[in-house]
Formats: structure tokens, C-alpha cells, sequence
């Protein structure tokens, strides 16, 4: 993204600051996290924060003030020669300034002195309370010693507003940088998942499936992955968010691979499920049909205008009706729909947005037209520029009632697309996903 790219979008938050009545808003980094003793987790950047400023580095707070003249303020880590040898490069406030595009930057140790000053006086305040709770303290002992003022003639902000849901309308809709960054992310995990395709085979345990993806993921310059990758054969496939990957792979098991990687700090997410021998069988073919029938309805319903809830409503109505046709459930689709018996194979909704955050920003219903908080809010409607995913699946476990060949069987097929005026693209479309071609991809 190019320094023009993040003024204009803290321009926009400061507009929405000021449609309100204004205020400052305060918006810190993630904080770095212990592993254990002196080591610490990977640090991953808060992703509100890197929206409005591309700053990777911890210990960083974003500073809004939305008054006239408007102030957009850094607090990051000052240059230190010792630390830079043990841990890496820093900016410091000179060079983010210059680097990042900010008007001004502080060494964080100034942030306790500094922020008083910039939050007396101000309407509002616009934080997310409880995203980072150590520094929530810290928020309301600046409120405080605001408050302590008072007799001088200083107020502190009397309301709050949640800055996530301001940002979270602006991480909806993203632009031709984001789309060009997520569209390289998916390319390298259709890579991946291809790879997988390639290398899987009886007798191997599943974390080695799950190694060929993350080698492919960093061969192809992805930073990490965007979570924790399932890697599922044979019933584990039917724990929706399996997370051992320690199993072995049998012959005539299926194995459901849930993996994407994160590029530039955007996720990608494709699940792909196919036999572990090479060829399915007829039970899992029949039900692998029915799921990719249901994802292309799915993707047929996704188009700008349409409600956030028709994909996912589309879906079901075939997974339903796939499922009655395999005897898994009995009677009449509209039956199964109303009474929502179809949740016994079926538990979870058919996409989620995606960005930023594999489960990204953003509301699935429209902003509340009234301020009664009891109003019925409708559905959001797509737009183009939005981005989702699309993720039918069927999950068989063993019961009573469940024809015995369909028993641990877990299917689920997953792209991310990307709304257009005149439908989606599909951006993980070169995942081999029909029987034929993953069956072809596999004797290769």
C-alpha cells in the first residue's frame, strides 16, 4: 500500500470522528506476547492499527484527534543501538514519521505525559474496551488524571464510542491494493493446497501434509500462516476446527485440508477435501457431490445486492435436499429446513468475510436505522469490493438412523471470492475441487 493509501484513510476515520462530534481516538498495537521465560510468540501487528498506519513493529500507539487542525500522532519505540543488535531494526519516531507518512511521531515512553493533555477537553473518546485489557488500565488512569483537573477547568470525554465498529464499516469494502494483495495470498495457498494434493498417500501421518503447506507458504514469500491449519483424515474431518494434525492417513479415507496463508497481513482461506487413496468411493463421492452442488449455489447467490444470508440460505436448501436423497434425514425439504434438522450434518453458517482477519471486520447486518436497540436490522447487502468466503460442508457422524457408509465421512469445499457488479470472482478457483480433477491432480 502506498503512504497516500493510509493518510486517506485515517482523513476518512477523522471525518467520522467529527460527523459525531468529534474527539480522540486512541488505537494501540497488539502487545507482544510471552511464550515462555525471555522468548516471546511471533509478534503479529494489531490489524486496526496496521490499517490506518502499515507500522509493523510492537510497542506502537496510533493518536487521533479530530479537532480543527486535526492531529494524527505516533507513539512507537526510539531508536537503540544495543537493543537493535539483539532484536532487529527499529524506525524510531523520526524515521516513522518520514517512512509511514505521520505527522508526527513520540517515543512511547512520552505516551503517559502526552496522552492527558490530548484527551482533555475532547467530547468524545473512541477506543474498543477489552481488545487489549493490560492497556485498558492504563486508558482509564489517563481518564483519571483528566478528572483531576476538573477544578481547573479541564473535562474529560463524556462518552464512549467503540472505534472498531467505525473501522470495521471501512475494512468492508477493499480497494484495488488490498484485492491485488489478497489475490496473490490465495495464489499461494492454491499452490499449497495443490502440493498437498500431490504428496498425500496412505500411511503418512497428517502433520506431514501439513509441512508440505507451510514450506509452499513461505517458498512462495508468505509471512505465516492465517491460522491454525487443519489438516483431517478420516472422522476427524468431522471436528470442524480439528487442531492436532497427528493422526494417521489410511487408505479409503477422505482428508479435509482447511489452510490458507497470510500475505502482507491478509488472509487467505481454502478448504479442499479428497480421498487419500486417490479415488473415491461411492458413498464419498455421492456426498462430495452434493457439497459442491451446494457451494455453487452458494457462489451463484453471491452478487451485489443480494443479502449477506441468500448464499448461505441457497446452500442449505441443496444440502438439504441432498441429504434426504441419501437417506441421512427424512421428509419433505421444507420440513427439514423449518424444523432445522439439517444441523445434524450441517452446523455452521456458509462464509464469513474475510481481510485483514481471516474472520474479518465488519457487521453481517445492515447499521441500525433506528436507536432503538430492539429494532429488527436487516441483513447487510453485497457490494462490490467485498470479500467472503464460501463454505458449504457435510459432516456424518455415526447414529442411529445414518445409513452405516456414509459414517466419518467430513466434506467441506471453501473459496474466497471477491463481489462484483455482475456476480464474484472467485479468487482460490484454481484449486482442483470437482471429483474428476482432484482424482486426475492425485494420479499425477
Amino acid at each position: 500500500m502506498d503512504l497516500a493509501t493510509y493518510q486517506a484513510r485515517r482523513g476518512r476515520l477523522i471525518g467520522e470522528m467529527r460527523a459525531k462530534g468529534g474527539g480522540v481516538a486512541i488505537l494501540p498495537t497488539a502487545a507482544e506476547m510471552t511464550r515462555n521465560a525471555d522468548n516471546t510468540f511471533p509478534f503479529r501487528f494489531d490489524s486496526n492499527f496496521f490499517y490506518l498506519t502499515g507500522f509493523p513493529e510492537p510497542e506502537a500507539i496510533l493518536v487521533l484527534v479530530a479537532s480543527e487542525p486535526a492531529q494524527t500522532i505516533l507513539f512507537c519505540r526510539s531508536k537503540h543501538a544495543e537493543r537493535e543488535i539483539w532484536d532487529g531494526f527499529r524506525y524510531g519516531p523520526e524515521g516513522a514519521a518520514r517512512a509511514f507518512g505521520i505527522a508526527r511521531a513520540l517515543p512511547i515512553e512520552d505516551l503517559d505525559t502526552e496522552m492527558p493533555r490530548l484527551m482533555g477537553n475532547q467530547p468524545a473518546l473512541y477506543y474498543g474496551w477489552g481488545a487489549h485489557p493490560e492497556f485498558d488500565l492504563r486508558v482509564q488512569q489517563w481518564l483519571g488524571a483528566v478528572r483531576a483537573q476538573s477544578r481547573s477547568g479541564m473535562f474529560a470525554p463524556s462518552t464512549v464510542v467503540d472505534v472498531r465498529a467505525l473501522i470495521g464499516e471501512m475494512r468492508l469494502i477493499k480497494d484495488d491494493g488490498e484485492l491485488a494483495t489478497m489475490r496473490a495470498a490465495a495464489e499461494i495457498s492454491a499452490h499449497a493446497h495443490e502440493r498437498a494434493m500431490r504428496a498425500t498417500h496412505a500411511g503418512m501421518k497428517e502433520y506431514e501434509i501439513e509441512a508440505e503447506i507451510l514450506a509452499e507458504f513461505r517458498r512462495r514469500g508468505a509471512q505465516a500462516p492465517a491460522y491454525g491449519s487443519i489438516v483431517a483424515g478420516g472422522a476427524n474431518a468431522c471436528v470442524l476446527h480439528y487442531a492436532h494434525n497427528d493422526q494417521l492417513l489410511r487408505a479409503g479415507d477422505l482428508l479435509l485440508i482447511d489452510a490458507g496463508c497470510e500475505l502482507d497481513g491478509y488472509a487467505s482461506d481454502i478448504t479442499r477435501t479428497f480421498p487419500v487413496s486417490g479415488r473415491f468411493s461411492a458413498p464419498q463421492r455421492d456426498l462430495y457431490e452434493v457439497v459442491l452442488a451446494a457451494q455453487e449455489a452458494a457462489i451463484r447467490a453471491t452478487r451485489a445486492g443480494a443479502a449477506w444470508n441468500e448464499p448461505h440460505d441457497a446452500a442449505t436448501a441443496v444440502l438439504a435436499q441432498g441429504m434426504i436423497d441419501l437417506g441421512l434425514l427424512l421428509g419433505s425439504l421444507d420440513g427439514v429446513l423449518e424444523s432445522g434438522r439439517y444441523r445434524q450434518f450441517y452446523m455452521h453458517r456458509t462464509g464469513h468475510w474475510l481481510g485483514l482477519d481471516v474472520h474479518d471486520a465488519g457487521d453481517y447486518r445492515e447499521p441500525a436505522a433506528s436507536p432503538d436497540p430492539s429494532a429488527v436490522r436487516e441483513w447487510r447487502r453485497l457490494v462490490p469490493g467485498m470479500v467472503l468466503t464460501i463454505e458449504p460442508g457435510l459432516y456424518v457422524r455415526p447414529a442411529d438412523g445414518v445409513p452405516e457408509p456414509f459414517w466419518n465421512q467430513g466434506i467441506r469445499i471453501e473459496d474466497d471470492a471477491v463481489v462484483t457488479a455482475a456476480g464474484c470472482e472467485l479468487l482460490t478457483s484454481g484449486v482442483p475441487k470437482t471429483v474428476a480433477a482432484i482424482e486426475e491432480i492425485m494420479r499425477r
